[in-house]
């Protein structure tokens, strides 16, 4: 059976999280189109920095250039916003980033030494005029600020303006899940940057077997929750991430970066803490609900996938390519 959606059935739906994007898009001439963009993952509305959360990651195929996840993995805790770009704008996106983080902490660089920022990618090129550069630390800035806990827009927006999924026009996909346990309702929230397969591999719809010339691709999914957890807890949620993948039919081919990042809200952790002891409140790995965890994650991956088709459009890129919008039914209101 499955579980019940949340209220806006996105990433948004689990408290205090919040996503903006900034999307570019302009033909400049014969060659040469502008079509990419940035989106904003953060994770609560307080200070980022000094109220980390515990996070962690999981690479399922590694053909990615992401940036943070090393410190990610040794520390468990996330302490900025969870950036999506494409794979050649990884670093103005991370430098905009940090600026904006700078802005924020006086400390960081002096009494508080560094600071990780995480920063996912997919590659946009077969659209996207990539070479070009388009995205400068400014597009970063501006997508932070632009974040909110609306309701997500979906499809060709943000870092998804130039991606492609099984073929079609790809992009933001977004979906969320509850979860019981008792009288407590945990929400589990799923956002994706979908830019992987070919249709012929697709379960979800019978496409037709046209084969398109575009590199394997890859997807970037986030993982949102409120369910007190820790990081070895999380990486346990992100790897459930592969089952939701493979429902829709993704082969996790040799060129794929499929990668996943998984946050707690339940639990903050005190950059400013003096105290040398921690501690915490976290559900029992062996309680049911930890089940429906991972059901929800699954679901809500599945979902946001099948979701960044059905909300993308037809879009055209460089070199006159067109890339149109997947034969699916309408959105579900």
């Amino acid at each position: 059976m499955s579980l019940q959606k949340g209220k806006k059935n996105c990433i948004t739906d689990v408290a205090d999280v919040q996503v903006g994007h900034v999307t570019l898009y302009e033909k400049l001439n014969d060659t040469d189109t502008i079509c990419t963009g940035v989106t904003a993952i953060l994770p609560h509305k307080g200070n980022l920095f000094s109220e980390k959360l515990h996070a962690a990651s999981y690479v399922i195929n590694g053909f990615g250039k992401t940036s943070g996840l090393v410190q990610l993995e040794e520390l468990g805790l996330l302490e900025s916003p969870i950036m999506l770009t494409n794979t050649l704008s990884v670093g103005p996106v991370m430098e905009g980033t940090l600026r904006y983080m700078l802005s924020q902490h006086e400390e960081i660089g002096e009494s508080a030494g560094t600071i990780n920022l995480v920063v996912g990618e997919c590659n946009d090129s077969h659209l996207n005029s990539s070479r070009l550069q388009a995205i400068r630390p400014e597009h970063a800035i501006k997508a932070i600020e632009n974040a909110s806990t609306s309701a997500v827009e979906e499809g060709a927006v943000g870092a998804g303006k130039g991606m492609m999924c099984f073929g079609y026009k790809g992009g933001i996909g977004t979906a969320s899940r509850i979860v019981t346990s008792a009288d407590t309702k945990y929400t589990v929230g799923c956002l994706v940057l979908t830019n992987f397969g070919q249709r012929d591999q697709a379960l979800f719809a019978d496409f037709p077997k046209i084969e398109i010339d575009t590199p394997d691709g890859s997807i970037m999914m986030i993982i949102a929750t409120d369910a007190p957890l820790y990081d070895r807890q999380l990486k346990r949620l992100a790897k459930h991430t592969t089952a939701g993948l493979a429902r829709t039919g993704s082969h996790i081919s040799h060129g794929s970066g499929d990668i996943a990042i998984a946050f707690s809200t339940g639990n903050k952790y005190s950059h400013h803490a003096n105290a040398h002891t921690e501690s915490m409140t976290y559900i029992r790995d062996s309680h049911k609900v930890m089940n429906q965890l991972f059901q929800a994650v699954i679901e809500s991956t599945e979902e946001a996938i099948i979701s960044s088709l059905k909300h993308a459009e037809t879009t055209e890129g460089k070199r006159g390519r067109v890339v149109k919008k997947a034969p699916l039914p309408s959105i579900e209101q």
